[in-house]
């Protein structure tokens, strides 16, 4: 670490005792031969410290991609950051080509980039800050800056400080401003260099030039003893000193003169300007030539004449001397006005050239403009012929749309010609084959009048298709489901007229009788069904009396039946698809019918092994085919699973969910009535392991492993209720007291009915109750509306029943 402190403090050493050489960039090929130059100027005499200097305006805006600048204070912060940083890098990377050249002659070098509007008075000031004491611009007559103000090197030399020594290169020449001098706004013009190039050449001329200056000098020092630079010197500043006080027009020619020497060639619209002053230079420079001779001739007569007085006051050898240097000086003035007139025809040469030019891309331009011309007219000849192509494609384009219309009229039209043709034959087809569906049609109506408004009181039921109410139709009791269409209106009106197509075509004992509908409002009237659905009976639901075993052995058979009429319908087969216990209803002799098949599917073969596609699974989830759940295919055996698991409930009146499982482990473990339901009586314990067995290899996953309905489930199913049958006749069984049926029981009495009446509402009480009841009351006791009269009808037929039954109970 103390070598490198000892290090550092070297170098600082070093740099601090070096001058610096300071260089003004502008980033073009001209500021490329100033670094030339100085380098090969500054390095052998041992200033390896450069600063590059460059100076830009500040960023007053942004550029778009049209050409306009948007402010700063117009655009969003981010993008100004970004603008900024994309002007740094460009400038860093204009800068690095000079910064290698440095590099590469094994120069130290320090970049300083400047943001000022004020190109000489931020050089001025860097140049104040960093003590810099020497400086090379490059003049030209464009400006070594692009800035408008014309003079730029010498509003520097004016700016620097005058403790630095200002070197100007302006087209191979050199001006320099020496430092410790007054500034007048003239830089002093070099005169070893003034007429060369910064080339191998110009150290020749130069060397030559001080030779010539050094033999002056030298014949001079043999004239005089003392100090010849010195009085040289004084003599040349009292020769200017004259000439500028006998014709002052000459020291401003001479001004000018050198400020053309310091910032280079001007614009090339100034050149034919620059050429006349020139000429006036040269004319002053003749007149000065003539005015030297004159003094000359003057001062040799009045030598003649006054030869004593001027040898006492002033020696020859100091006439002589004086005389070498005007000479002299005529000389150098001669060669710089020569240097000028050489540069002015150089750049009236150049002006020439860009005037043709610029006469060659006029011609060019208007040419252009010609061909741009013509090319529009064209484009509004071809636009005026589109214009009209469009008008008569737009004609003819209305032209076909009303001929289409007229045909999309007369297609529609004959389209409807053909629905109506379609739907009467369609009725004659029915006609003739006999195949219409026979229901009876409620008006809505009358549905309204039966259910007293869907009052509550009248719902039995509810499910996923609609609202069941238990009514009087015509002095029938039933059960009217009508369809709610708040959600699924689709499906439920396509389930809808599937049931009630079906419903209407078949009859079996076991599926539930469909009385009539009201089609347009999706009502659907059955038999009334007085002991519900077998769920809510195994269930034991509302308190309702356990099913004797005997008499689930029966339901088991009644609905495989019923299965199998459907799966053996013609023409084709019919698959329930919903079977479960909530869907089997019980009348009041405990009688099993199949209802809500609305979820069933036709089948469009009567092969019951043909399987049917469905890519939309329905049905209860516990119920549902598992291999239809996996592959979607439908099949008569699909209903198969469902019985099994119907049986499985009819044994143990549990849920669904797992129960297959826990009959099968009852059954391996040799504890199956632990799981029987305890409620239904005894069981005999063969014949309801044989029906649990069948009920689980109903239940089996994989559909080839379940059983044939009709050849192997049916027939078990006989023997067992054979079996069955047998037990009940035998002294050992006890039998249940059976209770009345729902309709021999008085609605106010809730008793079985003495002499049943039918009253206005339409149900049937006990006379003596209704008449009770009717003598505080004018509504009805069931629906709770107005009578429209008292009287009673007597039901003897329903009286015989009821004496049928009593007789038979007791």
């Amino acid at each position: 670490m103390d070598k490198i402190l000892e290090a550092d403090a070297n170098n600082m050493s070093q740099h601090s005792s070096s001058s610096v050489v300071a260089l003004a960039i502008k980033g073009n090929k001209k500021s490329k031969y100033v670094v030339q130059w100085a380098l090969n100027k500054f390095v052998p005499e041992g200033m390896i410290i450069f600063k590059l200097i460059h100076v830009h305006g500040g960023i007053k805006g942004v550029p778009t991609p049209l050409g306009n600048v948007i402010p700063l204070s117009q655009v969003r912060n981010d993008v100004a950051t970004a603008f900024k940083k994309e002007v740094e890098w460009q400038t860093n990377q204009m800068l690095l080509p000079f910064k290698r050249m440095c590099e590469q002659r094994k120069v130290h070098v320090d970049v300083i980039v400047i943001e000022s509007d004020d190109v000489a008075t931020a050089i001025a000031d860097e140049v104040a800050k960093g003590a810099i004491t020497k400086l090379v611009v490059g003049a030209s007559s464009r400006g070594l800056f692009k800035s408008k103000q014309k003079g730029m090197s010498t509003r520097i030399s004016v700016s620097t400080p005058r403790f630095c020594t200002i070197y100007a290169i302006s087209k191979g020449k050199l001006s320099i401003r020496p430092s410790d001098m007054p500034i007048d706004g003239n830089i002093i013009d070099d005169a070893s260099e003034s007429e060369t190039s910064l080339s191998t050449s110009s150290s020749s001329n130069y060397t030559s030039t001080s030779q010539t200056e050094s033999a002056s000098v030298s014949s001079y020092a043999a004239l005089q003893s003392s100090s010849l630079t010195t009085q040289r010197f004084q003599a040349l500043s009292s020769i200017n000193s004259a000439l500028l006080s006998t014709n002052p027009s000459f020291a401003d020619t001479n001004h000018s003169r050198g400020q053309s020497l310091d910032l280079g060639r001007e614009n090339t619209a100034s050149s034919s300007a620059r050429n006349s002053d020139i000429d006036h230079a040269l004319s002053r420079v003749s007149s000065c030539k003539s005015f030297i001779s004159d003094t000359e001739s003057w001062m040799y007569d009045q030598n003649s004449c006054k030869d004593v007085q001027l040898a006492t006051t002033l020696p020859s050898p100091n006439r002589q001397a004086k005389y070498n240097l005007e000479l002299e000086k005529l000389r150098i003035e001669l060669r710089h006005a020569q240097g000028l007139h050489a540069v002015a025809q150089t750049e009236k040469i150049e002006a020439s050239r860009k005037l043709n030019d610029l006469s060659k891309r006029r011609s060019e331009e208007t040419m252009r403009m010609k061909e741009i011309i013509s090319k529009e007219e064209k484009a509004k000849e071809l636009a005026k012929l589109e214009r009209e192509k469009y008008q008569d494609a737009s004609r003819e384009a209305e032209y076909l749309k009303e001929c289409a219309e007229r045909e999309a009229a007369e297609k529609k039209e004959m389209e409807l010609r053909a629905i109506r043709a379609a739907k009467e034959k369609e009725k004659l087809e029915d006609a003739l084959s006999g195949s219409t569906p026979q229901y009876r049609k409620f008006t809505w109506d009358e549905i309204i009048l039966a259910t007293s408004s869907f009052s509550e009181d009248l719902k039995i039921g509810m499910g996923a298709y609609g609202v069941v109410y238990k009514c009087n139709l015509y002095h029938t009791t039933v059960a009217v489901k009508v369809l709610t269409l708040n959600t699924n209106v689709n499906s439920k009106r396509k389930q809808f007229q599937q049931e009630l197509e079906i419903l209407s075509r078949i009859r079996h004992p076991n599926l539930l009788l469909l009385l009539g509908a009201c089609p347009d409002h999706g009502c659907l009237v059955y038999e009334y069904m007085e002991n519900g659905n077998l769920e809510d009976r195994l269930l034991r639901k509302n308190n309702t009396s356990p099913i004797p075993w005997f008499e689930r052995f029966r339901i088991a058979l009644e609905v495989a039946s019923s299965l199998a009429f459907l799966h053996s319908s013609k023409p084709e087969p019919i698959i329930h698809r919903d079977l479960k216990p909530a869907n089997i209803l019980l009348d009041r002799n405990l009688v099993s019918k199949i209802g809500d098949i609305g979820l069933s599917t036709v089948l469009n073969s009567d092969n019951l092994s043909i399987m049917s596609k469905d890519t939309a699974p329905v049905g209860t989830l516990c119920y549902i085919d598992p291999e239809y759940q996996r592959t979607g295919l439908i099949s008569p055996k699909s209903d198969i699973y469902a019985f099994g698991m119907v049986i499985l409930q009819l044994l143990t009146a549990k849920p669904a969910i797992a129960l297959a499982h826990k009959v099968e482990t009852a059954i391996d473990s040799g504890n199956l009535t632990d799981i029987l339901d305890p409620e239904a009586g005894a069981w005999p314990y063969q014949e309801t392991l044989d029906l649990a067995l069948l009920g689980l290899s109903c239940a089996e996953l994989r559909r080839r492993d379940r059983p044939d309905l009709q050849d192997h489930v049916l027939p078990t199913l006989e023997r067992l209720k054979e079996v069955v049958d047998r037990a009940q006749c035998s002294a050992s069984i006890v039998t249940i007291k059976s209770k009345p049926p729902n309709h021999f029981i008085c609605p106010i009495l809730q008793d079985v009915m003495d002499d049943p009446c039918v009253a206005a509402d339409g149900y049937t009480y006990d006379r003596k109750a209704i008449e009770k009841w009717l003598e505080e009351n004018d509504k009805s006791p069931m629906t709770n509306m107005a009578l429209p009269h008292k009287h009673l009808i007597p039901n003897y037929t329903l009286l015989s029943a009821i004496l049928e039954w009593k007789s038979r109970e007791s």
